[in-house]
């Protein structure tokens, strides 16, 4: 076999396979449109509030961590190692400011806090919103 051949025998498989990997994307591609799963379909109504809600409903009983940050600190081990009870730690949180809320870790709110029938709680002071937080997740 000439090299000249080789060549020519080479630039038709490589041809070959371009067209066969044009042709799969276009099969698959027409797949991906005519199938739909059904799971999905409820969400595809446009501006139906039953579907919407329905929606809502399905998430509503999945449990989150919801954490109040007072401040926060970094010492040493040693230092760690040397607490007692009564040990006092300074956090950088100051008398006053605002607590943060968070959610799985993602800050939703800040508030202060409440004591009801001898128990902690918070009062919600500034909510975040969606938008803020998508702009906290852009920088």
């Amino acid at each position: 076999m000439s090299e000249s051949d080789q060549i020519e025998e080479e630039q038709v498989s490589d041809d070959d396979w371009a067209a066969a990997m044009g042709e799969q994307s276009a099969v698959e591609s027409q797949a991906a449109a005519a199938v739909q799963p059904a799971a999905f379909e409820q969400f595809s109504g446009g501006d139906d509030k039953a579907a919407v809600a329905q929606g809502f409903d399905m998430i509503l009983d999945i449990p989150v961590q919801l954490t109040v940050e007072l401040g926060c600190t970094k010492i040493p081990i040693r230092n760690l190692l040397q607490l007692a009870h009564g040990s006092v730690v300074e956090l950088d949180g100051m008398a006053g400011e605002p607590l943060d809320v968070l959610v799985n870790g993602t800050l939703i709110a800040q508030g202060e806090v409440v004591v009801v029938n001898d128990k902690f709680g918070i009062r919600l002071t500034d909510v975040i919103t969606p938008a803020e937080r998508m702009k906290k997740l852009h920088r």
